[in-house]
């Protein structure tokens, strides 16, 4: 499908302008973190991160092998009847087919030595010959570039001699495939959280001798030790040296990723990500460790190069609020300011939307991943280097979800600027590319709203962009109020979530791809973001996609009629603003109290429950009341129909599946943990979940 769009896109291009040379790469790429990302998750190991990566490839080569396999047989043509190109007939001739049969059929003869020679890079990527291979002795390719030269060759020759129709057909989607899925079918992003890396890299440099305590010592100090790492070629490990089971594990997916590299091609594993990254040297250690593992060159005496892009997330409001002064940091550092600029001076950042959420809540995390993005693209313009940002949003609402063209839309100027990523997760993957006439429509509009964002002023402020700023700076620090008094500064808070949802359930019945916290704490900080937006929607109070909004736009009117009009203007004419309040009422309009109230029974301390869940239900009554104040409607589906029919139509099926699960949950913390009670929990949460679609 990804092939097929670009190639569309392509030719409306050369069909609009044909001499311009636009879209000299393809639009969409696919990527993944999955067998990469080991944030949290003690099940990624060096092995996985190999599994993965050649699995990969060999889908990839399998793929291409088929289509070189169908052409040969198309492509028969004799050369009593066609010409050729010089270059098609020295292709033909090096092909190692000498059959008298194929003597007069110059295409079918350089499609041979093609397919041996990707055969031959099969083997050598993958140890075995794939479906459709062909082992007949030929030199491998050492990467698609070269594959692309030869498939180029032949639609040359096609062209020249007036055969653009079959040019145009099977071997131009060929060459499609080959370039965004090269050898290896998808980029796989690897991520780890900082504190990792600390620990490994202060493991290190111990043994080195470097220095005894790294983790003792202050910010300054780290940098310039890490800054000093990175522009010498002394390592710091040895093939005899023993090290903890951390950093073993650590160093052996990191090597994975190196080889993957080596073999497969820098698209292989295009980014390291650093979660929780909150300073200048958690972006150097994640380098001075791609270093020992022979990725990152230090360039003595050459230029430093490194074919991994490192990449830092920045996750919770404080660290949004200070990423674009660490981006600027780190580009000051020499060493890390020629390595970027090796890399084409590109520079990704990538933003995370669910730990924001739940560090601040929805409108402050919806505003500081704003606001983070605006002083990005000052840092990157500042610094003379092209910044893309990576949007690591998830499914649901809390998570940063939400209808993929809007939320494109509603980027702060600058911020497309043509090129962006972001994640699509879990259950939304089928709902949106399962079936191929959908996913073609959604991939179209994620083209579409990235070329009207990079070329059109859709946040339509203008000169009032500052004032409608200082209005929303003012609104998430109330709204941030609002919620860290219940989620942070509640006493018993943690004990209310934990009883009145199914949140103990998830990490206890291996709910999901890795374990519901990153330690083993119950603190809020620790809980992953998926286990909490799935606990919150799963009992129906939705609680990440609205809490604190309405006590925030009450404050912040105090019963004043032009404030009221000021946030009334700025929902009509600001797609942000806009799509925040709207992404909020589908939310909401998903909201069940009255169920709730089921779950809230669960919590045995009845002044704990009846304190928190007043609080939730009083909080509930402000948002809906304040959102048909700011925007007019008069019900929270005013902007989607099709959504009030969608669930007035669904939503009487779940009542039943959640009275279901609050009396299963009930048995199961009572102690009846047989299998049929914890296949029902799990029944439960997967028909809800799939119900509430990007809410649950």
């Amino acid at each position: 499908m990804i092939p097929k769009i670009n190639a569309e896109v392509r030719k409306a291009l050369r069909t609009r302008w044909p001499d311009a040379g636009l879209l000299p790469e393809p639009i969409l790429r696919p990527g993944s973190w999955i067998g990469g990302d080991r944030d949290g998750n003690p099940y990624v190991t060096g092995e996985i991160v190999q599994r993965a990566t050649s699995r990969a490839a060999a889908t990839a080569l399998e793929h291409h092998l088929e289509e070189l396999e169908h052409l040969e047989r198309e492509l028969s043509m004799s050369a009593r009847l066609v010409s050729v190109t010089p270059e098609l007939d020295l292709l033909a001739s090096t092909s190692g087919d000498d059959s008298a049969f194929r003597a007069d059929e110059p295409y079918r003869r350089a499609i041979r030595g093609i397919r041996g020679r990707l055969s031959a890079t099969a083997l050598t990527v993958l140890g075995e010959l794939p479906a459709h291979g062909s082992d007949v002795g030929l030199e491998a390719y050492t990467d698609p570039a070269q594959l692309q030269r030869d498939l180029g060759i032949i639609d040359t020759s096609l062209r020249r001699f007036g055969d653009e129709t079959i040019a145009d057909d099977r071997l131009d989607r060929l060459r499609e495939a080959v370039e965004v899925f090269g050898f290896h079918l998808s980029g796989l992003d690897m991520r780890q959280n900082s504190e990792v890396h600390e620990s490994v890299v202060a493991e290190l440099l111990a043994w080195a001798g470097v220095h005894p305590d790294y983790a003792s010592l202050p910010e300054a100090d780290r940098v310039e030790l890490l800054s000093a790492e990175l522009t010498t070629r002394r390592p710091l490990t040895s093939p005899d040296a023993e090290f903890s089971e951390l950093t073993t594990k650590e160093l052996a997916i990191m090597a994975a990723g190196a080889k993957a590299v080596r073999v497969l091609g820098a698209g292989a594993v295009p980014n390291y990500i650093i979660s929780m990254c909150t300073s200048v040297s958690d972006m150097l250690e994640a380098a001075v460790l791609l270093k020992e593992v022979g990725v990152l060159d230090p360039g003595v005496g050459s230029e430093p190069s490194c074919p991994i892009g490192i990449v830092p997330l920045f996750e919770t409001i404080e660290d949004l609020q200070g990423g674009a002064d660490t981006l600027l940091a780190t580009l000051d550092i020499p060493i890390y300011r020629a390595i970027v600029r090796s890399r084409g001076d590109s520079q990704e950042v990538m933003l995370g939307y669910s730990d924001s959420n739940k560090d601040g809540g929805y409108l402050a995390a919806n505003w500081a991943l704003y606001r983070a993005e605006l002083d990005l693209v000052d840092a990157a313009r500042k610094s003379g280097i092209r910044l893309r940002l990576f949007h690591g949003r998830g499914g649901t609402v809390g998570r940063g979800g939400g209808p993929s063209y809007e939320a494109i839309l509603a980027q702060p100027p600058g911020a497309v600027a043509g090129s962006l990523r972001i994640t699509e997760q879990g259950e939304v993957i089928a709902a949106k590319y399962a079936e191929p006439r959908l996913a073609h429509r959604n991939l179209e509009t994620l083209i579409a709203a990235t070329i009207e964002s990079t070329l059109l002023d859709v946040e339509g402020l203008g000169s009032d962009a500052d004032a409608a700023y200082a209005v929303l700076d003012e609104l998430a620090a109330l709204a941030r109020t609002a919620y860290s008094e219940l989620v942070h500064d509640t006493p018993g808070f943690v004990q209310y979530f934990e009883a009145s949802t199914p949140v103990a359930e998830i990490g206890a019945l291996n709910i999901g791809s890795r374990p519901a916290s990153r330690k083993q704490t119950k603190a809020i900080s620790d809980l992953r973001a998926i286990p909490w937006v799935l606990s919150w929607s799963q009992s129906r109070v939705m609680l990440p996609g609205w809490y604190g909004t309405g006590a925030a736009f009450e404050r912040w009117i105090d019963g004043d009629d032009a404030r009221l009009a000021t946030l009334t203007a700025l929902y009509e004419k600001w797609p942000f603003f806009r799509t925040v309040l709207s992404n909020m009422a589908m939310v909401m309009s998903k909201s069940d109290l009255g169920l709730a109230a089921r779950y809230a029974d669960l919590v045995p301390d009845a002044e704990l429950r009846d304190r928190v869940f007043g609080m939730i239900t009083d909080e509930h009554e402000r948002t809906i009341r304040m959102y048909k104040a700011i925007t007019g409607n008069e019900n929270l589906f005013a902007d989607n129909s099709g959504l009030e029919r969608s669930v007035h139509n669904r939503f009487p099926y779940l009542e039943p599946l959640n009275h279901l699960q609050v009396e299963l949950i009930r048995r199961y913390r009572s102690g009846d943990e047989s299998d049929q009670v914890r296949r029902g929990i799990q029944l439960t949460m997967n028909g809800l979940a799939t119900a509430l679609r990007n809410s649950g």
